[in-house]
C-alpha cells in the first residue's frame, strides 16, 4: 500500500512536470501579437503555478497547509483552463493544440479535488 502511495506521487509529479514543459513549448509558438502575450503570460503564470505548489506542499508542516497548496494548484489548474479556452476561442491556438491540455488539466484538477476531499475526511467517487 505504502509503495503504491509513493508510486503514485512519483508519477504524478513527473506527469505535472511534462504538463508544464509542454506548456512552455506551447506558449513558445503562440503568435507575438498583444493579447496572445498577455494570455500567455497569464497562462504561463498559472499553469506553471500547478507544479510549484504541488511540491511546496510536499513540504508542508501541517495537514492543513498541504490541503491549501493542493487546493491552490486545483484553482491554478482550472485558471489554465480558462486562459486555454481563450486561446483556442480567439483563433490564437488550434483547437486540436489546446485539446491534450484541457484533457490534461481535468485529468489534474480531478486528482488534486479528490485528494483534497480525501484531506478533508470526506470520501470521493
Amino acid at each position: 500500500m505504502q509503495n503504491d502511495k509513493l508510486k503514485f506521487k512519483k508519477d504524478f509529479k513527473k506527469r505535472l512536470y511534462t504538463f508544464t514543459l509542454k506548456l512552455i513549448e506551447f506558449l513558445d509558438k503562440l503568435p507575438n501579437d498583444n493579447v496572445s502575450r498577455r494570455i500567455g503570460d497569464q497562462l504561463l503564470r498559472s499553469g506553471t503555478s500547478i507544479i510549484g505548489n504541488y511540491i511546496e506542499g510536499q513540504a508542508a508542516s501541517s495537514k492543513r497547509d498541504f490541503a491549501n497548496y493542493f487546493n491552490t494548484s486545483l484553482k491554478s489548474a482550472n485558471e489554465s483552463k480558462l486562459w486555454l479556452a481563450l486561446l483556442r476561442d480567439s483563433g490564437r491556438a488550434k483547437a486540436e493544440d489546446v485539446y491534450w491540455f484541457l484533457s490534461e488539466l481535468d485529468e489534474i484538477a480531478k486528482i488534486f479535488g479528490s485528494s483534497i476531499l480525501t484531506l478533508k475526511g470526506k470520501k470521493s467517487f
